[in-house]
């Protein structure tokens, strides 16, 4: 594995399918409860937390390392994160010196920060969680960040091969749209496509065309397809989830919306509709629902889908605690009870 673990677009070959295999094994109890000890793991969330903090924590006390959560603002000091900025506002410290005192008292450094939703070219560039990286001189850890939230794919792709078995290819699975009160990154819609089209699944997305994925996404998810797999774009919801094994809902922005809110929940009141209903479902192949939660009852999908059967979503977040310590075991050393 790479030294850091960012996006699942940068694992060579088939590390995502090691990574997924090593995930299994340990939530069968097949690993060693000291191959991380003594180490210690720094958390900095700018960002609220529950599942990504939880399964951190969780995932590296398992294996004996030691873990300790900052969040900037709240309990420790106010972070500047803009490269020769002049601090005489509100920012007591530099990301850049927390990040290198982070590191000569840490073996890893793991940071969740979202979008901006202000400049799409910024967000694209993801000025915070590179900035960690560059800093960092152990291993750096993406717990969501702009445009990427790895891992939330690999918990999605491994509850999907728990389902359907290790091999995905050729897998109808929708990614839909949804509706929702707030604007939303685009995180983990853009995880999610990336861990599918390696996985070579039959792709869906379905989105209005306000909401259409950029197409520079659609063209690294294109570029990223295992043999197998496609990619295909719907605008009509039912088109898309008709014949899918799985359907995963999840709102996020369009960068058109950027810089006008009024203009952006608009155009989300506009595709209320969107909802994820039992009859949604119904358009499967016995589809199970996958979301990354947390989620809004009765907006992003109604109480009966979330509650009943075929939902996924809990099963995914218990996931996450396998795959986090199977990416902490790869950069910490220690794979085999």
């Amino acid at each position: 594995m790479t030294r850091d673990f960012l996006s699942l677009a940068d694992l060579p070959g088939d590390e995502l399918v090691r990574l997924l295999d090593l995930a299994a094994r340990t939530k069968r109890g097949d690993y060693d409860r000291a191959a991380a000890a003594g180490k210690r793991v720094a958390l900095l969330f700018f960002n609220p937390s529950l599942r990504t903090r939880m399964s951190m924590e969780l995932a590296a006390q398992s294996i004996g390392a030691h873990t300790v959560a900052v969040v900037p603002g709240a309990d420790a000091w106010k972070l500047e994160t803009r490269r020769g900025a002049v601090m005489d506002g509100d920012t007591q410290e530099h990301l850049v010196d927390a990040v290198r005192v982070m590191a000569e008292m840490s073996d890893l450094i793991a940071v969740r920060t979202f979008a901006g939703l202000k400049d799409a070219d910024e967000d694209r560039r993801e000025p915070v969680l590179t900035e960690v990286a560059r800093e960092s001189r152990v291993p750096v850890v993406n717990m969501e960040s702009a445009l990427d939230h790895p891992l939330q794919a690999l918990a999605d792709v491994m509850t999907m091969r728990e389902e359907f078995g290790d091999d995905l290819r050729g897998v109808p699975v929708t990614l839909t749209w949804a509706p929702h009160p707030r604007a939303l990154p685009m995180a983990v819609p853009a995880a999610f496509l990336r861990g599918v089209a390696r996985m070579g699944m039959d792709v869906r997305v379905a989105a209005p065309k306000e909401f259409a994925l950029p197409q520079w996404l659609r063209d690294e998810a294109a570029a990223a397809l295992a043999p197998g797999g496609a990619v295909r774009y719907f605008e009509r919801q039912d088109e898309a989830i008709r014949g899918s094994r799985a359907v995963y809902a999840k709102a996020w922005a369009s960068p058109q919306f950027y810089g006008d809110p009024d203009a952006g929940l608009a155009a989300r009141k506009r595709n209320w509709n969107w909802t994820v209903t039992e009859k949604t479902m119904a358009l499967g192949d016995r589809a199970i629902f996958l979301h990354c939660l947390p989620v809004r009852r009765n907006v992003v999908v109604t109480d009966e889908v979330l509650d009943g059967p075929r939902c996924r979503a809990f099963v995914e977040a218990g996931n996450r605690l396998h795959t986090a310590r199977a990416v902490l075991l790869s950069l910490l050393g220690g794979t085999s009870k």
